[in-house]
């Protein structure tokens, strides 16, 4: 009975002995049966015939001088590159014992001395067919697990779009509705300026040619302390300027940021958009109960327009700098209960440049807690926080990926030491193509 050779390829089998005998007459029986035999006489021998090429099966002797079988198996488990390679124990001892060592170390079967060719095979033959269904469920599970990943990546992308899109329209309604009352009060605070500067004209006018008030005009004056009301109109003039032209940027920030109807690429000043992101955070950065205001340090090259889905970029800006500021409340906490005037000035640090590459780097690093190495490798994946409950849903920085990586041929990653702060570096090629 010849076996059955699947993939058109002679089976690699290596026969571990240290009786040449045994050696000669199993090479002889399982090389007319059409396998490919490698022989080894001692233990040290299998492990290095095993790096050099990996044996389908291991036909392994237990009682061997120096290593025995058992020791050989445990290594060959221990190793990434030869633990799933099925060895059949083969000995002279016919003991219960040694056939229950035998599977504990790993082996998958377990032939006794004198054993019968026909024997022999079919065992081997067992094996290598349950490896060879052991790798192609392997495989499945492979393809299995990389369409659960795609699609919960497809997922993650639809609902991001959906909120980006919803959220869009309504920033840019609340930017449009703002817009109209705040340009018709900024419109008409020129006219309401030179109408008091007008009216304060005319009473130092009738102060000239009246130098001698009435008695009652006299007190209304005392009452209202129209001297210091004529001076600080001005003051409050310009206050009402310089407030309604804040809220003008703002609402220009926010319909810079929504951009809901550009779907297209187009050429941007990156810088631009990251102030735009800045003004939408302001109220994060700004001095809090338990911490210093945080400063943030602006280091900007000198970067040519870039061609790019600027909404999707806005939004990346916007999870780096928002996951930022966590980390510097979150090493504020830690910090407690040192006092407030000793708590570190809390600081992000924006930098960007073009590379020798041509592309445009970006760099968003703070100096908060930082984030230990054993989390960094799963940063970018869906769902994955290292946030308390509540407080982040572990998309943010994987839609950023998206963005980034598979949308704008880019790359992304994260330098940090735990205790020194985290960095976030940004590649983007100055000009995109169409995918």
């Amino acid at each position: 009975m010849h076996f059955n050779q699947t993939n058109h390829h002679k089976r690699n089998i290596l026969v571990v002995d240290d009786t040449p005998d045994n050696l000669r007459l199993l090479s002889a029986m399982l090389t007319a049966q059409g396998f490919e035999v490698r022989k080894a006489l001692n233990g040290k021998m299998a492990l290095t015939a095993c790096q050099m090429v990996l044996p389908d099966v291991i036909l392994l002797d237990i009682n061997m001088p120096d290593m025995d079988g058992y020791q050989v198996c445990q290594q060959l488990k221990a190793d990434d590159k030869t633990c799933e390679v099925p060895v059949i124990f083969i000995s002279a001892l016919d003991d219960v014992v040694d056939k229950v060592k035998a599977f504990d170390v790993g082996g998958v079967d377990y032939i006794a001395k004198p054993f019968h060719g026909a024997e022999v095979v079919l065992r081997i033959e067992n094996q290598i067919n349950l490896r060879l269904l052991q790798v192609k469920l392997q495989e499945k599970n492979f393809l299995l697990q990389q369409a659960l990943d795609n699609l919960k990546a497809s997922q993650v992308k639809q609902i991001q779009n959906e909120k980006m899109v919803a959220l869009g329209q309504l920033v840019a309604g609340l930017a449009h509705e703002i817009n109209n009352p705040i340009s018709f009060i900024y419109g008409n605070l020129q006219y309401a300026g030179q109408y008091v500067q007008d009216l304060v004209n005319m009473i130092e006018v009738y102060q000239q040619e009246y130098p001698k008030p009435t008695p009652k005009i006299q007190q209304i004056a005392k009452n209202i302390d129209l001297n210091f009301i004529i001076k600080d109109l001005q003051n409050l003039i310009g206050a009402m300027y310089r407030g309604s032209d804040r809220i003008r940027e703002i609402v220009l920030a926010l319909q810079h940021f929504s951009r809901h109807d550009e779907a297209e690429m187009k050429r941007v000043n990156i810088h631009e958009d990251i102030e735009n992101t800045l003004v939408m955070l302001q109220h994060r950065l700004r001095e809090a109960a338990d911490r210093p205001a945080i400063v943030v340090v602006k280091d900007y090259g000198n970067l040519p327009l870039v061609t790019c889905y600027t909404s999707e970029l806005n939004q990346v800006f916007m999870h780096l700098l928002n996951n930022a500021i966590d980390a510097i409340e979150e090493g504020v906490e830690n910090q407690s209960p040192t006092p407030y005037s000793l708590l570190p000035t809390p600081q992000i640090w924006i930098h960007t440049e073009v590379t020798d590459l041509n592309m445009v780097k970006i760099a968003i690093a703070d100096n908060g807690p930082g984030i230990e190495e054993s989390l960094r490798s799963r940063l970018f994946d869906p769902f994955f926080t290292t946030k308390s409950v509540g407080k982040g849903s572990g998309l943010g920085l994987s839609i950023s990926y998206q963005i980034i990586v598979q949308k704008h041929r880019g790359n992304i990653t994260c330098t940090s030491s735990v205790g020194k702060g985290a960095e976030f570096a940004i590649e983007i090629p100055i000009e995109q193509t169409e995918p």
